[in-house]
This record gives structure tokens, C-alpha cells and sequence, in this order.
């Protein structure tokens, strides 16, 4: 089910709000198990919810809100093991006939050094930039597609974690930032 664009932020909207956006309303509709009192996971109509998202940095946080609105409105389903995580190539690379993919800049630099003669390299923007075929073979063909299964090891953790990064309080996220600035990762 495409989604466009960026959703809004549930942490911090309340229920009446969450189901005015049209995007989440539809989310909420093709799940089929209702939401906030009337939410019976029962209901629920897939036992494997696959977010996909560009590979990009806009797509990482189209990612986060999703996963903010499962944590905070659906956590069962997150408890039950129904929601994945799909992960898109960042880079194709092609010399002659060899095709190679690589998720993030570290893979494709030592894929590139193993492949041999003339190498043309693209990086996608978004999923819309592969061809259907491109699409199937890396990231929607059971056979071959990489997806992670979103678990929560620790409550608490994940808890405050959403609640510092998502929410209200500017201080907690700004320092959070500022600490780990250096070991991010930066799309340019």
C-alpha cells in the first residue's frame, strides 16, 4: 500500500487527530483491526507488515514515523513478530554483464574493488528510481530480498528512546545529537 510522503508524527497527536491524517486512517483500514479502544489484534488481516522505504535519509525518516505510530498505537504487533523492515539498495553497480547492489557507501566501495573492467555505478534517490525489475530482484522477491524483523529487546529502552527522539522536549534530542554527531551517517 504506497504511502506519500512523510506521515504524521504520532508521538506526540492525540487519537482523534492520528485518524483525521489520511494516510495512517487508510494504514489503519487495510490492517483491518481498528485502533485505540476498539484495536483487536485479531482482527488484524496480514501477520507480515513490510515497511519499504527509500534508501536515503527522507526515506529513513518516513521509516521512524512509521515505526513511532506501530511502537506507540499497535505495539502488539511489533510484540507478535508482524512488522519487517525491507531494505533497498543504495547503489547499483554494472560492468558488463555483472550486476552487484550495495545498501550504504562502505559495501559498495570494497563491491566495486572486486569487480573488474569499466564499472558504472548508480546511486538511487528513492524506489521510484528502480525499473520493476530492478524493484522485485532486490527488495520485494522473497527469494532474494533482505528484511529485518522489528523487535523490541527492552521496553523501557525503546520507550525512552521514542519519547527523547519523537517527542516534545527539544533538550534531550538536541543533546542526543550533539553526542553521537560524529558517528552518523550523512546522505549528501
Amino acid at each position: 500500500m504506497p504511502l506519500g510522503g512523510k506521515i504524521l508524527n504520532t508521538e506526540r497527536a492525540q487519537l482523534d487527530k492520528i485518524v483525521k491524517f489520511e494516510e495512517i486512517k487508510d494504514l489503519i483500514i487495510a490492517l483491518g483491526g481498528g485502533i485505540g479502544d476498539t484495536l483487536n489484534y485479531d482482527k488484524i488481516r496480514y501477520h507480515r507488515v513490510i515497511i519499504m522505504t527509500d534508501a536515503d535519509v527522507d526515506g529513513g525518516h518516513i521509516k521512524t514515523l512509521l515505526l513511532t505510530f506501530f511502537y506507540r498505537q499497535m505495539p502488539e504487533l511489533i510484540q507478535k513478530g508482524y512488522l519487517y523492515i525491507a531494505l533497498p539498495p543504495l547503489y547499483k553497480m554494472q560492468s558488463g554483464k555483472t550486476i552487484k547492489y550495495a545498501y550504504d557507501d562502505e559495501e559498495m566501495n570494497k563491491i566495486t574493488k572486486t569487480m573488474e573492467g569499466k564499472i558504472v555505478q548508480q546511486r538511487y534517490k528513492g524506489l521510484g528510481e528502480m525499473n520493476p525489475e530492478q524493484l522485485w530482484d532486490t527488495t520485494m522477491n522473497p527469494e532474494s530480498r533482505t528484511l529485518k524483523q522489528v523487535a523490541i529487546d527492552d521496553a523501557e529502552d525503546a520507550d525512552r528512546m521514542f519519547t527523547m527522539l519523537m517527542g516534545e522536549e527539544v533538550p534531550p534530542r538536541k543533546k542526543f545529537i550533539q553526542t553521537h554527531a560524529k558517528s552518523a551517517t550523512l546522505d549528501i
